[in-house]
């Protein structure tokens, strides 16, 4: 097992450092084009190898938070990557060292409340005929900020440790309320412009 995990930990590293190049390219990039499309998939499926990896690492050496957020990252790609299969309202889903323990706690209550939203919207299903949008948004760029988290835990060595574990969360928070207050401007508006002509 030893033999096989120096190799993980570099496809990890190499998966871990290319998702984070690469997301750019589906946030920046025209929403629904082709270059879009092409960059969200190979994000999403380098962070499903980063998560995988994450596990595989954490259970050989038991790094308890490294397979949470693994977990965590993996889950809000995958929510907001499977949420383009449901675009129609009407239709339900089917069913090293770690950080602060403030910043364990700060990670871990963002997730449940993304699980417990999830949970609702499974029970009661929003009636916006645009909410496929913005689950399918705030769950891949939520995916982004575990990556950089990771990154800067392990390279912003010269940051206080609860600052190099929470910065890419408070400012990826920011940026993805920011973004989503943007497009719902920006729909409205459309909609406003449609019905006045």
């Amino acid at each position: 097992m030893d033999a096989l995990i120096g190799p993980l930990r570099w496809i990890h590293i190499f998966a871990g450092a290319l998702a984070l190049v690469v997301a750019p390219g589906a946030m920046l990039t025209v929403k629904g084009g082709r270059a879009h499309r092409r960059w969200g998939k190979i994000h999403f499926w380098l962070m499903a190898v980063v998560g995988l990896t994450a596990v595989v690492l954490g259970l050989w050496r038991p790094v308890t938070f490294l397979i949470l957020v693994a977990v965590f990252s993996c889950y809000a790609a995958f929510t907001g990557y499977r949420v383009l299969g449901r675009k129609r309202p009407d239709r339900g889903d089917r069913p090293a060292r770690g950080p602060e323990p403030e910043s364990a706690v700060v990670l871990g209550a963002i997730g449940v409340a993304l699980a417990g939203r999830d949970l609702w919207r499974f029970t009661r299903p929003p009636h916006d005929p645009r909410h496929w949008w913005f689950h399918h948004m705030t769950g891949l760029l939520t995916s982004y900020v575990p990556a950089v988290t990771a990154f800067s835990a392990v390279n912003f060595t010269f940051l206080p440790t609860t600052v190099r574990w929470l910065w890419p969360t408070l400012i990826g928070t920011v940026g993805i309320v920011g973004w989503v207050r943007y497009y719902r401007t920006r729909f409205a508006r459309r909609l406003l412009a449609a019905s006045g002509s």
